[in-house]
């Protein structure tokens, strides 16, 4: 063995990758239920006929 293993360290090593990986994994799923939601909702708005209400569109807003 060419070093004393550090068994502590290693299982926080451990630990902190398993936690990232964890952490991608939510906000991945986060991201793809708001963007279903928001598809869901533009299908909805599509379906009834009805859009939402715009500005004037004869003054463009700066």
């Amino acid at each position: 063995m060419p070093f004393k293993p550090n068994y502590n360290f290693q299982r926080i090593e451990r630990d902190r990758a398993k936690k990232a990986a964890k952490e991608a994994k939510l906000t991945a799923r986060k991201e793809q239920a708001a963007a279903r939601k928001a598809d869901e909702q533009g299908a909805e708005a599509g379906e009834t006929g009805t859009q939402p209400a715009a500005g004037p569109a004869s003054e463009p807003q700066e």
